[in-house]
C-alpha cells in the first residue's frame, strides 16, 4: 500500500530550515510520500539532498524528488504581479513539492498538464483466503 502524507504550507513555515528538512524526511523515512504545499527554498533542497546521502544505507535507500510550479512563462502580466504579491504576503505557498522514499517510487515526471508517479512493485504477494 502507498500512503501519500499531505503537508500544508502553515505546518512548516515557522521552523527553521533545518527543522523544517528534519521534518520532510521523518515522514519520507516512515514509508510515507509528502506533497507539501508551496517549495523549499533551494538551500533547503540541497541540505535535504545532503542529508538523504549521508543516511542512505540498506534500510534507507534515499528519495526522490519534484517541484511543480506555476509556468510563469504562460502567465499575463497581471498574474504574474499578483503572484510576485502573493509570495511576498504568504510565503512559497505557489507549488506544489513531492518527496518520497526511493523505495517506494522509481521516478517522477512532470510536464505542464500532469504529474507521474512510478512506484516500484511490491516484492510481496498476497495469499488468496479459502473460502469456509
Amino acid at each position: 500500500m502507498v500512503t501519500f502524507q499531505f503537508v500544508p504550507y502553515h505546518d512548516i513555515e515557522n521552523l527553521t530550515p533545518t527543522k523544517r528538512v528534519n521534518k520532510l524526511l521523518k515522514i519520507v523515512k516512515e514509508e510515507k510520500i509528502v506533497i507539501m504545499e508551496g517549495r523549499l527554498k533551494k538551500q533547503e533542497e540541497a541540505d535535504l539532498i545532503e542529508i538523504t546521502m549521508e543516511e542512505i544505507s540498506p534500510k534507507f535507500k534515499g528519495i526522490e524528488l519534484s517541484v511543480i510550479y506555476p509556468d510563469k512563462e504562460k502567465q499575463y502580466p497581471l498574474q504574474r504581479l499578483k503572484g510576485v504579491f502573493a509570495n511576498v504576503l504568504l510565503g512559497d505557498r505557489q507549488g506544489l513539492t513531492i518527496i518520497g522514499p526511493a523505495s517506494i517510487v522509481n521516478k517522477i515526471e512532470k510536464d505542464p498538464d500532469k504529474i507521474e508517479l512510478f512506484t516500484k512493485e511490491s516484492t510481496i504477494r498476497y495469499r488468496k483466503r479459502k473460502k469456509k
